[in-house]
């Protein structure tokens, strides 16, 4: 079992949009073997679409608004992939997918720097202690000085960096990166995609790849990085108080595989997760795993869900039974599935890291656990407090209850949120969510996966929060349009307000009650 354990490795990649991450998994596939042929998500005239992407609105748009799970093997480790949206208003499942990671690539754009979305996604890496490695994108474009870059991360973020390998020039004048360990110089062959040649600095000046005075610059800047920058720890990595850095082009595939050999020597193991019975090891023999994904309609032709789980501990065998604390029932594992994107390959065994798919008949949750000889919960998954809200109806009132289906398994999913009003039932549900983009997401896979087209109507609200205290009375806290009390899928009660102000009256008089930003 330890060894199993010992090779395998499970990261998500996050990143601002367009810093490259679709490019960066593709190419990462491609060199574990997975895929035979990258598809740019560019190439629109060649109908080559990006393996990671399914639905068929990220091929129209380019861009991902799904997590999909992309599994492969590689220099003698098992990889698990966690591909995750990179547009800013899917973050919330970009959340709940980062639970089931035991690393992170932050992908950094050279010429952009540290953008908003990755100080976002960097502070859950930070806040679940998930250790950071750092990629710097598109060395083959004219970007930002290394050390500034460098500099960048360790002020915004508050993260110190180790860089790995250092860059020889930028854009048209990129030479290769120069690695830190061995000393050598991975050089750049632009002719040929991806060829890369490793030689020590002198042999490169020999040969005409770099001149003596790139050679005698380099040299001065890593000496001066080892000289004063931050000293590499392992322990200070997987503590995630430092992050390795590395430099080169997804696009060209220059640099990625020394950065993937790196990685994965570097990255950590599969790590337990905290529970409501203490601490689970994965060297637990008892398997254990949870929920942090369900997805509805992969195979539009089947109209099938599948739950994603994360196997904790244990071993996982086909056809195996395992206890669901939140049903109190056994329930029978069966034909499980590892994933490459949208296709699906049945498995007999899985390990602590890997990622099965289940079909789901309709009964998994969100954070549900599947524990073997045990009854215990792992920590929940929060839901975040929606910005944009609308009211739902179908625009053909025989189409009403494909509506309801389609809402409640969108919201079990957690691609959107459903509330109703407090205790008076609604004639349109209120529907919320985190981005405005995941609207169109929802009127898109409405009319494509449920056969119903729906009208929306703004609502006039921007916050919302979850509202604890005895002495909460949901009907009467409704004033003046500036706020309304709904209430979630679980009977919770949730308060919409207008604006910031709204909300910071409310609090200001009602100093004895907690309003909480996510799911209590």
């Amino acid at each position: 079992m330890e060894q199993h354990i010992a090779r395998r490795r499970t990261f998500a990649i996050i990143s601002h949009p367009d810093a490259g991450k679709t490019t960066l998994t593709e190419k990462l596939l491609l060199l574990g073997g997975a895929i035979h042929l990258a598809g740019s998500v560019k190439a629109r005239k060649a109908k080559k679409f990006a393996t990671s992407d399914w639905m068929e609105l990220e091929k129209e748009r380019g861009i991902s608004v799904t997590s999909s799970v992309l599994q492969f093997s590689y220099g003698g480790f098992a990889v698990n992939l966690l591909d995750t949206p990179g547009h800013q208003d899917f973050s919330e499942d970009t959340y709940r997918t980062l639970s089931a990671a035991d690393a992170a690539v932050m992908l950094i754009d050279a010429a952009k720097g540290v953008e908003p979305q990755t100080i976002k996604l960097f502070q859950v890496c930070k806040l679940r202690g998930i250790p950071v490695f750092t990629f710097v994108n598109k060395l083959d474009r004219y970007g930002r000085a290394p050390l500034e870059l460098m500099d960048e991360v360790e002020k915004v973020l508050g993260i110190a960096c180790c860089p790995m390998n250092w860059p020889l020039g930028s854009g048209p004048e990129f030479r290769g990166v120069y690695e830190m360990a061995t000393k050598r110089l991975i050089a750049f062959c632009d002719d040929r995609e991806g060829e890369e040649q490793a030689l020590s600095l002198e042999k490169a000046e020999e040969e005409g790849l770099i001149s003596a005075n790139e050679r005698a610059s380099l040299l001065e800047e890593t000496e001066l990085l080892e000289g004063g920058g931050v000293l590499f720890s392992r322990e200070a990595v997987e503590a995630a108080k430092l992050s390795p850095m590395y430099f080169g082009s997804a696009m060209t595939q220059f640099g990625l595989r020394p950065f993937l050999d790196s990685f994965l020597s570097l990255a950590p193991p599969p790590q337990g997760r905290n529970s409501s019975q203490g601490w689970i090891e994965p060297s637990r023999k008892a398997f254990s795993g949870f929920v942090f994904k369900i997805q509805a309609n992969m195979d539009p032709s089947h109209r099938d869900r599948m739950a994603f789980v994360r196997v904790v501990s244990g071993k996982y065998e086909r056809g195996m039974s395992a206890f669901c604390p939140r049903l109190q029932k056994e329930v029978r594992l069966t034909n499980p599935s590892q994933l490459m994107a949208q296709e699906r390959t049945a498995v007999d065994e899985a390990w602590p890291g890997d990622v099965l798919g289940f079909y789901d008949p309709g009964i998994w949750h969100i954070g549900d656990a599947l524990v073997e000889g045990g009854d215990f919960s792992f920590e929940d998954l929060p839901r975040f407090s929606p910005e944009h809200f609308v009211t739902v109806r179908a625009q053909n009132p025989l189409k009403r209850k494909q509506v309801e289906k389609g809402l409640l398994q969108l919201s079990e999913e957690g691609t959107v949120q459903v509330f109703e009003r407090w205790r008076m039932g609604m004639k349109d549900p209120v529907v919320g969510v985190v981005g405005e983009l995941q609207l169109e997401v929802l009127k898109f896979r409405m009319q494509h996966e449920y056969g119903a087209d729906i009208v929306l109507e703004r609502l006039n609200f921007s916050r919302a929060r979850w509202v604890l205290g005895e002495k909460f009375e949901p009907a009467s806290f409704d004033w003046e349009g500036n706020r309304q009390t709904v209430q979630d899928k679980e009977g919770r009660p949730l308060v919409l307000f207008r604006d910031e102000w709204a909300l910071e009256h409310a609090q200001s008089q009602h100093p004895e009650l907690t309003f909480l930003p996510h799911s209590p």
